[in-house]
């Protein structure tokens, strides 16, 4: 299934994707898409619907964020090689972990709006992973068991908060606009292997990022299991995977983004992302 929250932003409602690719509302049979829906048991109730059975949403609406209330956006860096390497930083021997706070989350499609005094706000496209169960020392054979699903995320940086600002990395990565998420969720059973998927970036219809998700140094299972060693891991926590090659840090010389530059993105199976940038102050409403 694909799931997705659709309408302004503050009152979203749920919907489903069909498999014409047309957009159901959702509103009738759950509130929202939340922990309880993600969760095993409210998934396979949703998928004994038969979509054609559901109020058709005609329109272009706005997707926000596929998931309610995120209590927890965790981020991993440095988890592809080449990544690391056009950034100068060593191959991590564990993963490295960060926050990402949640008043950065908007929809995949929402403008992103460079954050007062920045000249250095980069993209990063990233797997992302819902978390669907309660997950605490979960082994790696049987982490997947405890994932709801994957979406689209731009991890977007302002690298000179985050690297040259002391302290950790949370203070470039949690700007406000600094994490479109979606444009909807799809469920872990369409996604056979997380491992095999090809994600891209590009600005003003220039590709920077075109990897694989084969080419993460720790996979999906190895996050989730390790992650739930230091913390539990709840329903619909999102987890972001790292990002591939091709961000404006690595580039010769470094590139940034700029008012009016446009960023799209995509992973196979997953949708894809646009994004209009503006200058700060802008509306975040």
């Amino acid at each position: 299934m694909k799931l997705c929250r659709y309408g302004e932003r503050g009152a979203e409602k749920p919907g489903l994707i069909d498999g014409d690719g047309a957009l159901r509302d959702l509103s009738g049979v759950i509130d929202d898409i939340g922990a309880s829906v993600l969760a095993r048991d409210g998934l396979r109730r949703l998928k004994a619907i038969d979509p054609s059975t559901l109020p058709r949403v005609d329109g272009t609406p706005r997707f926000g964020a596929p998931v309610a209330h995120i209590g927890k956006m965790l981020c991993v860096g440095m988890n592809y090689a080449d990544h690391a390497a056009e950034t100068n930083a060593p191959v991590p021997e564990q993963p490295v972990l960060f926050m990402k706070a949640t008043t950065a989350i908007g929809g995949a499609n929402d403008a992103v709006v460079i954050p007062r005094g920045s000249v250095k706000t980069d993209w990063e496209v990233e797997l992302g992973v819902i978390i669907g169960e309660v997950t605490r020392y979960v082994d790696v054979n049987q982490a997947l068991d405890h994932v709801a699903g994957y979406a689209v995320i731009n991890d977007l940086s302002e690298r000179e908060f985050q690297l040259e600002h002391g302290g950790q990395w949370v203070k470039g990565k949690s700007c406000d606009t600094f994490g479109p998420i979606g444009p909807w969720l799809v469920t872990k059973d369409e996604i056979p292997d997380p491992q095999k998927l090809n994600l891209w970036l590009e600005v003003n219809g220039h590709r920077y990022q075109n990897g694989n998700t084969r080419t993460m140094v720790f996979g999906v299972a190895q996050l989730v299991s390790y992650i739930s060693r230091y913390m539990t891991l709840m329903p619909g926590d999102v987890i972001s995977t790292g990002t591939p090659a091709g961000v404006g840090l690595g580039l010769h010389p470094p590139t940034y983004l700029k008012p009016g530059d446009v960023i799209e993105l995509g992973i196979d199976g997953l949708g894809r992302q646009r994004q209009d940038v503006l200058a700060y102050p802008a509306s975040f409403a």
